[in-house]
């Protein structure tokens, strides 16, 4: 039986520790654990998937980089940009890798066509595109059928980092963010509204009402 989805915001948060409490949750949940979806800011990063290309990473200069366990190429978070982590146990859900990005990209879309802007996506390029710009980037890891990592939305950030990089592999690929696009710029307002749209696209239910949960990073001691 599915249960209910736990929204959580988490705030601006590093982000190492926070990939290492995702890995802990997945590894320590069981059958009847709720799915949670993780809302959030990343102080600024460079991350790399496992098989990624380092002459993507340009001139990261002071930024750190840190090597990690999803698919993809190079990305950059930072504050400004909404990180989505869905913790779902995609075998209970019923819902293959394929499903899931696809969710995800839906969800931006469908957020983005509430401003006016006309976003989509991309066959063999995973991510939401407006106008030949990439607004918004997916990458995903699934470890004893629960998936981690997910999905980061430009909402009102600094776009330059990206420019020191090859963004998911793409060189010249060119940046832009919901606030340039005559979007919202609240991060935890577009982030409550699109985990909204995400379950409605995921068919899951949310916990209680559609509001966040503010919480720090669920590491144990």
């Amino acid at each position: 039986m599915i249960g209910p989805v736990h929204v959580k915001w988490l705030g601006r948060v590093p982000y190492e520790p926070t990939w290492r409490a995702m890995q802990q949750f997945t590894a320590e949940r069981g059958e009847h654990t709720d799915d949670e979806i993780w809302l959030l800011e990343h102080e600024p990063v460079y991350t790399l998937g496992m098989n990624a290309d380092r002459a993507h990473l340009l001139a990261p200069g002071s930024i750190p980089v840190v090597q990690i366990d999803r698919g993809g190429q190079v990305t950059y978070h930072g504050p400004g940009q909404l990180v989505v982590y869905p913790l779902i146990d995609v075998r209970r859900a019923n819902l293959g890798v394929r499903a899931l990005v696809m969710a995800l990209e839906r969800a931006v879309i469908d957020l983005a066509a509430r401003y006016g802007i006309g976003a989509f996506s991309r066959d063999g390029a995973p991510g939401v595109y407006v106008d030949g710009r990439k607004l918004a980037s997916v990458g995903l890891r699934i470890r004893r059928g629960g998936s981690y990592h997910g999905l980061a939305l430009n909402i009102d950030m600094d776009l330059e980092p990206f420019s020191r990089i090859n963004p998911c592999g793409y060189a010249g690929l060119a940046m832009t963010q919901l606030a340039a696009l005559g979007g919202p710029d609240g991060v935890e307002r577009v982030g409550l509204e699109l985990a909204q749209l995400l379950l409605e696209r995921l068919r899951l239910p949310p916990r209680g009402p559609a509001r966040t949960i503010h919480a720090a990073i669920p590491v144990s001691s």
